[in-house]
């Protein structure tokens, strides 16, 4: 079993900045990659970012230049720092690991961007 503990969401004005974690934990024996997706109101949910085990990253060409996702892989923790967010950001993000146990997601996390 894996559980996925997510913390960093919040309300900004457009053009702040917030920074998300998520910690994974469990007798996990590999995590084959990390990531984030976002769902807002009447959307589907939709990737955001993710990074593998072997550091590559990917990113939502609506996000690339602004986001940035990292990982302590010691930790089994993944962050995504966001900077000038958009009220377009808005959504519920979530947590999401693949690991030997299959996928988990995490509980999500509110992020609102308004002014």
């Amino acid at each position: 079993q894996v559980q996925l503990v997510e913390s960093g969401g919040g309300s900004v004005q457009p053009g702040g900045s917030l920074r998300l974690s998520c910690a994974a934990s469990g007798r996990i024996l590999s995590i084959y990659n990390m990531g984030w997706y976002r769902q807002a109101p009447g959307k589907q949910r939709e990737l955001v970012a993710f990074v593998t085990s072997a550091g590559t990253t990917n990113y939502a060409d609506s996000v690339k230049g602004r986001f940035t996702i990292s990982r302590d892989p010691g930790k089994k923790t993944v962050f995504l720092q966001m900077n000038s967010l958009k009220p377009e950001d808005t959504a519920v993000y979530y947590c999401n690991t693949n690991t030997n146990f299959g996928t988990t997601w995490g509980q999500g996390t509110q992020v609102t961007v308004s002014s």
